[in-house]
Protein backbone atom coordinates (compact mmCIF):
# COMPACT_ATOMS: atom_id res chain seq x y z
CA UNK A 1 0.00 0.00 0.00
CA UNK A 2 0.96 3.59 -0.60
CA UNK A 3 1.78 6.10 2.10
CA UNK A 4 3.55 9.36 1.85
CA UNK A 5 6.80 9.71 2.60
CA UNK A 6 6.33 11.69 5.56
CA UNK A 7 4.17 9.28 7.36
CA UNK A 8 6.60 6.57 6.51
CA UNK A 9 9.83 8.54 7.91
CA UNK A 10 7.28 9.05 11.13
CA UNK A 11 6.78 5.38 11.05
CA UNK A 12 11.24 4.58 10.96
CA UNK A 13 11.86 7.76 13.53
CA UNK A 14 13.37 9.56 10.71
CA UNK A 15 13.50 12.98 9.67
CA UNK A 16 10.91 13.99 6.90
CA UNK A 17 13.76 16.18 5.36
CA UNK A 18 15.94 13.29 5.38
CA UNK A 19 13.38 10.52 3.67
CA UNK A 20 12.88 13.55 0.60
CA UNK A 21 16.72 13.57 0.57
CA UNK A 22 16.93 9.49 -0.25
CA UNK A 23 13.84 9.63 -2.70
CA UNK A 24 15.61 12.49 -4.78
CA UNK A 25 18.98 10.46 -4.58
CA UNK A 26 17.44 7.45 -5.25
CA UNK A 27 17.69 5.83 -2.14
CA UNK A 28 14.63 3.84 -2.32
CA UNK A 29 12.87 1.31 -4.99
CA UNK A 30 9.28 2.23 -4.52
CA UNK A 31 9.71 5.95 -3.79
CA UNK A 32 7.85 8.30 -6.17
CA UNK A 33 6.61 11.67 -6.57
CA UNK A 34 3.07 12.26 -7.61
CA UNK A 35 2.07 15.90 -8.90
CA UNK A 36 4.03 17.56 -6.12
CA UNK A 37 3.84 14.71 -3.18
CA UNK A 38 6.10 11.84 -2.41
CA UNK A 39 4.60 8.36 -1.50
CA UNK A 40 6.32 4.90 -0.89
CA UNK A 41 5.31 1.02 -0.37
CA UNK A 42 4.57 1.04 3.26
CA UNK A 43 6.58 -2.38 3.56
CA UNK A 44 9.90 -0.96 2.31
CA UNK A 45 12.45 -1.31 4.80
CA UNK A 46 14.21 1.89 5.18
CA UNK A 47 18.33 1.72 4.51
CA UNK A 48 20.78 1.48 6.77
CA UNK A 49 23.69 2.59 4.63
CA UNK A 50 26.03 3.45 7.18
CA UNK A 51 29.79 2.79 6.33
CA UNK A 52 31.87 0.09 8.45
CA UNK A 53 35.05 0.80 9.81
CA UNK A 54 37.07 -2.83 8.74
CA UNK A 55 40.32 -1.16 10.11
CA UNK A 56 39.99 -1.70 13.74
Amino acid sequence: MLISLVEYAKIHGRDPATARQMALRGGFQTARKIGRNWVIEDSEPYPDRRKVNDDE
